[in-house]
């Protein structure tokens, strides 16, 4: 059991990780990020980007001796797809950026492919990305995590399992909501379950929360997926509750448990929010060991999304590696293509686009009243 933090240890966000001293004629390779570190993601964003730091950090000081070294330079986007937009351009045009990396949220993961395939580079580990940016279409976009339906799926096979069929959706009404309502339709379909009862995706700041999980709530869910932010999360979990709904919360990991737990408190007693990376406490799962021990030796807390960032760059790293200093970007997308099950520690991991993510498990996680995560 993990008691959560009451936040992320994270002060002022770097916006460069600078590599160390190399040997002479040393190659940097340059990981473009924009991320989240202010607006409606930035708790998420923030632990990210912190993740992605300490494993960047750490491949430099394993790879000093060989000349091949990583520099990761992060943009804030403020969760607004436009800036993430622009600052796609500018990491590939001024800064002659190797690839892009670690993009959070739906719509700036997909505005980061959009540029990548425009200019002819890699977008590498986006985070919350539509199922969409997957397909076949999409040869220069690289997945660490699973997709949404992977996670429906899970999500929607528990609820089937102890009984429930009677499911519905709220989500925001943006790219990650109409990305993770899709997911929840497919698997649905998928499963031969009874179609959703009900769905609505809220606009956000139009003060139509109330309507949307009134009408939701007349259809007698016995389980509502909530597909949108710890904001949105938390205010339909508290109305509905108030309004005597008694059924089961889901959510998707993009909701984030931290800053979740943060707006809830005890109230996040039992939802239900399944989780694509292994847990950050202590166990004997190498990767994690690795991480905490980055984690001790820096200002930053242990979360799932600062795991899933060093996991992230820790892969960046490795194709890197595999592809050697002279690498281009067409043998470097040959090298993440043909990374279908790279074990990262103790955690496998399928890059290759257009694959349903089989080879791990996603977890579901309940959070008690105290803030502990249980399984």
């Amino acid at each position: 059991m993990l008691l959560l933090g009451s936040g992320l240890g994270i002060t002022r966000p770097l916006l460069a990780q600078t590599p160390r001293p190399a040997a002479a004629g040393a190659r940097v390779v340059l990981l473009g990020q924009s991320v989240p570190l202010t607006g409606s993601a930035n708790e998420i964003g923030n632990a990210f980007a912190a993740g992605s730091r300490l494993a960047v950090s750490d491949f430099n000081t394993r790879n000093a001796a060989t000349g091949l070294q990583l520099k990761l330079l992060q943009l804030d986007d403020g969760y607004d797809a436009a800036r993430a937009t622009t600052n796609a351009r500018t990491l590939l045009g001024a800064n002659k950026a190797d690839m892009l990396f670690g993009f959070v949220g739906t719509a700036s993961s997909e505005a980061g492919a959009k540029v990548a395939t425009q200019q002819g580079s890699l977008l590498f580990a986006p985070f919350a990305a539509s199922d969409t940016l997957r397909g076949p279409e999409h040869p220069n976009v690289f997945h660490v995590r699973p997709g949404m339906i992977d996670e429906a799926l899970k999500i929607v096979r528990q609820c089937a399992t102890v009984g429930q069929q009677r499911i519905a959706l709220v989500g925001d009404d943006d790219a990650m909501g109409r990305a993770g309502l899709a997911a929840v339709q497919q698997a649905v379909t998928e499963l031969k379950l009874p179609p959703l009862v009900a769905s609505a995706l809220v606009p956000a700041g139009a003060d139509k929360l109330d309507a949307a999980l009134k009408t939701v709530q007349q259809q007698t869910p016995q389980a509502i997926v909530l597909v949108s932010l710890s904001g949105t999360t938390a205010s339909a979990i508290r109305k509905l509750r108030k309004s005597g709904y008694t059924g089961n919360f889901m959510a998707f990991s993009i909701v984030g448990i931290d800053p979740l737990y943060a707006e809830l408190g005890k109230d996040i007693g039992g939802i239900v929010i399944s989780q694509v990376v292994p847990s950050p406490r202590p166990s004997a799962i190498p990767i994690v060991k690795e991480y905490l021990a980055a984690v001790d030796n820096s200002d930053q807390t242990a979360s799932y999304e600062g795991l899933e960032g060093f996991i992230a760059a820790k892969a960046a790293g490795e194709a890197v590696r595999r592809a050697g200093r002279g690498f281009n970007t067409a043998t470097l997308q040959r090298t993440m293509t043909a990374m279908t099950d790279y074990d990262v520690g103790g955690f496998r991991i399928n890059l290759r686009p257009g694959l349903r993510d089989n080879v791990r498990s996603i977890d579901l996680i309940s959070i008690s009243a105290d803030g502990r995560v249980l399984r």
